[in-house]
C-alpha cells in the first residue's frame, strides 16, 4: 500500500504549529510591555515558522515527482529550522553574521524544495504556483538581510 504524501512530512506540520504557539505566547507574554524586537519576533514564529513552514511542507509532498526521501525532506525541513533560528537569535542578540547564516540556510533549504517540485506531479498550474510562492519567498529573504542591516 502506498504511504500517502503527507505522511513523509509530518514534523514540518509539527514545527509549524510549534512555532505558532511559540509566536502567539511571546505575544501574550510581552503584551504589557511590547518592544519592536518581540513585536518581530512574534510576527516572524507565526508567519514564516509557521505558516512558510507547513506551506512549504505541503507543496513539497503534494507537488513532487516522486516521493522523496525522508532523508531528503528531513534535511530540507533541519536547514528551514536552523536558518530560522539563526535568523531570531542574529536579530534579538545582535550578532549580524547570525542573521546571515541563517538567510544562507533558508535560500539553501529553498532551493532543495524548488529542485524537488520542477518536474514534479500534480497539477501543473498548481506547481508553477507553489513555485513562484517559493521564488517570492527567496526574495524576500535578501530584502530582510537588507532591513536588518538597516536597523543597527
Amino acid at each position: 500500500m502506498k504511504e500517502h504524501p503527507i505522511v513523509r512530512i509530518w514534523p514540518a506540520p509539527l514545527v509549524a504549529l510549534v512555532s505558532v504557539i511559540a509566536g502567539g505566547l511571546l505575544s501574550a507574554v510581552t503584551a504589557h510591555a511590547p518592544t519592536q524586537p518581540t513585536a518581530w519576533a512574534s510576527a516572524y514564529l507565526v508567519l514564516v515558522g509557521g505558516v512558510a513552514t507547513a506551506g512549504l511542507a505541503v507543496g513539497r509532498a503534494m507537488l513532487s515527482g516522486s516521493q522523496p526521501s525522508a532523508r531528503r525532506l528531513g534535511l530540507e525541513l533541519a536547514l528551514w529550522v536552523a536558518g530560522n533560528g539563526f535568523v531570531l537569535g542574529g536579530t534579538l542578540l545582535s550578532p549580524a553574521w547570525l542573521v546571515e547564516v541563517g538567510s544562507g540556510l533558508m535560500v539553501i533549504a529553498l532551493g532543495s524544495v524548488l529542485a524537488g517540485v520542477y518536474r514534479g506531479g500534480g497539477n501543473r498550474v498548481l506547481r508553477v504556483l507553489f513555485m513562484a510562492l517559493v521564488l517570492v519567498i527567496s526574495v524576500s529573504i535578501p530584502v530582510g538581510l537588507f532591513l536588518s542591516h538597516l536597523g543597527r
